[in-house]
C-alpha cells in the first residue's frame, strides 16, 4: 500500500489539492495500479520483440512527390465569374 507521503507528494507534483477522503482513494487506487504492473513485470517476455505499435501497419501516405496539375482555363472552365485567371467572388468584408 502506498503511504500518505507519496500521495501526498505524487499530488503536489501533479499541483491537485487533495481532501483526506481523496488521499485515502487514490492511495488504494494507486495501490492497485502498481500490484498490476507488478504482475505484468513477471510475465516472460524474453521472446517478444520490442515493437513501437501492437500492429505492423505501415504508412499509408503517398509519396510527396510534384505531379502535373490541371491548367487554369481548366480550372476555371465551370467558374460563374473570372477575372486575369482567377476566381472572381463578391466582397466578404467592407473595407474602407
Amino acid at each position: 500500500m502506498i503511504d500518505r507521503e507519496t500521495v501526498m507528494n505524487v499530488a503536489n507534483l501533479a499541483r491537485l489539492a487533495l481532501s483526506e477522503e481523496e488521499v485515502t482513494l487514490f492511495g488504494s487506487q494507486l495501490s492497485a495500479i502498481l500490484e498490476h504492473i507488478q504482475i505484468l513485470q513477471e510475465a516472460d517476455v524474453s521472446g517478444v520483440s520490442p515493437t513501437a505499435h501492437a500492429s505492423r501497419l505501415t504508412n499509408v501516405m503517398r509519396l510527396d512527390a510534384p505531379q502535373p496539375s490541371y491548367s487554369p482555363e481548366e480550372l476555371l472552365a465551370n467558374a460563374p465569374d473570372q477575372e486575369e485567371n482567377s476566381l472572381k467572388v463578391n466582397a466578404v468584408l467592407e473595407g474602407e
